[in-house]
């Protein structure tokens, strides 16, 4: 007869669940016995923030479920009713509109913070690749609910995007007609983007997150010196800068979460609409299939992509075919084996490719690439160290003109095109993608600090 020596508890409730379910071994793996850095700062917050308001999201969302018709007569009147007549409905629903915005808000600052502090890099690679497909996840059950109020903005943004797909070759018309479920936005698209936004997506959401913590928990928490914790432990194995996440980072995330509250509160209470970037004023008004808003814009979360999106023209995209083809003729100068030959030939077929086709092809791939090419941080960066802390000074310089032109083309994706602002988020565009797929060649470069052994930690 086998023996279980696993370490439960043997009375009461908790010793009876415990025979059952690993409920106490659970909460020591991965709570109360899972050691932290203990050096983490303002930056780590937002990890569980996230989290969050990821609950927020599906509580609300529940409850909106409940009133809501997925309907195209019905879908903006109910949207009414519920911020009318039903109890408290006005609340439910502007917690879950503000919580769209918020949740983006601290996903963009969780990601700077990986990028600031390396926590792509190895052992990391799987962490950040779920962490990406999260995002991306985000961004479809953004889309797809982003219809739901059926208001003007909603179903013409919706008819813009969609109609995007048609552009790519071969297969785009039926992809696109695939995606409306009808040759145009209507009853068919709502109950399609219903079944997405409600089921679908929040399904693979919620598997995506928990694999994103499962790895996490697996490798162990980065920190801002980029080092190990698990490299140096006591006799008994536990890391000598780590202090378990709970109590300690339990409080110090709950002080965090407080603040956080207090702001989702003055957003929700104060200002729900955010002057028409959280919820525009044309999706105040039913859908018209007749008249088109004077300007189509994303919400401010997809504006920088958005702006890519408008910027690549027939003159950009000749630019880009410029740059992909110096960039195999670098291939062909600097790599080695397989690839001195294979990604000359790969560039030459894309600027063959690139002639054929049109420039709004092109708009989509660069605005997909934007996102995809995230997946992929692992590998392009060289540096020999994590941290930003001990890496050049030309390295902090590169991050921060990425930040600002992710920052410029998110405010020209809400302004209306003009040839001045094409050019400048033309130039936004390639600064970003030059930061990401010119990491193989300046990451290694520089004279780089040397990391303490140990992490730097100052009590407070």
């Amino acid at each position: 007869m086998a023996v279980d020596n696993k370490e439960v508890s043997t009375t009461g409730l908790t010793g009876w669940i415990d025979q059952r379910f690993p409920l106490t071994s659970t909460w020591k793996k991965h709570v109360s016995e899972y050691y932290a850095p203990k050096n983490f700062n303002f930056w780590y917050f937002f990890g569980s923030l996230a989290l969050l308001v990821l609950v927020n999201q599906i509580v609300t969302g529940i409850f909106l479920t409940m009133n809501y018709k997925p309907d195209s007569t019905l879908a903006f009147a109910s949207v009414e009713y519920i911020m009318r007549e039903v109890p408290w409905g006005w609340l439910i629903r502007y917690m879950h509109s503000t919580g769209a915005s918020m949740f983006f808000v601290v996903v963009y600052l969780h990601m700077f913070r990986g990028l600031m502090y390396g926590s792509y890099r190895k052992p990391r690679e799987l962490v950040w690749i779920f962490g990406c497909a999260i995002f991306l996840c985000l961004m479809a059950e953004a889309f797809f609910g982003y219809l739901l109020p059926w208001g003007q903005m909603s179903f013409w943004g919706a008819q813009v995007i969609v109609n995007l797909f048609s552009a790519i070759p071969f297969v785009g018309p039926d992809l696109s007609l695939w995606i409306r479920g009808d040759y145009v936005v209507s009853d068919v698209t709502l109950n399609r983007f219903f079944a997405f936004h409600v089921i679908a997506i929040p399904l693979v959401l919620v598997g995506l997150v928990i694999a994103h913590l499962v790895a996490l928990h697996e490798v162990g928490s980065n920190n801002p010196d980029g080092i190990e914790i698990k490299a140096k432990k006591d006799a008994n194995g536990i890391p000598l800068d780590g202090i378990p996440f709970h109590p300690y980072y339990s409080v110090h995330d709950f002080f965090g979460v407080c603040v956080f509250l207090m702001v989702f509160a003055l957003i929700v209470f104060f200002s729900p609409e955010m002057g028409g970037y959280f919820l525009e004023s044309n999706n105040f008004v039913p859908a018209n299939p007749l008249q088109t808003p004077p300007e189509i814009a994303p919400v401010w979360y997809f504006t920088a992509f958005y702006a890519m999106l408008r910027a690549t023209t027939d003159p950009f995209k000749i630019v880009l075919m410029i740059v992909i083809a110096l960039l195999g003729v670098l291939a062909l100068v600097r790599a080695r084996g397989k690839w001195k030959i294979g990604l000359p030939v790969l560039a030459a077929a894309i600027v063959v490719f690139m002639f054929l086709t049109e420039s709004k092809f092109w708009g989509v791939v660069v605005m997909g690439s934007a996102v995809i090419t995230l997946f992929f941080l692992p590998w392009l960066d060289r540096s020999p160290v994590k941290s930003i802390r001990y890496r050049p000074l030309f390295h902090k310089v590169f991050l921060g003109i990425f930040v600002v032109a992710f920052l410029t083309l998110a405010f020209l994706g809400t302004r209306p095109p003009s040839p001045a602002a094409t050019l400048i988020a033309q130039g936004c565009a390639l600064i970003y993608f030059a930061f990401f797929l010119g990491m193989p060649v300046w990451t290694p470069l520089g004279t780089f600090k040397q990391p303490p052994e140990r992490v730097r930690f100052k009590p407070h």
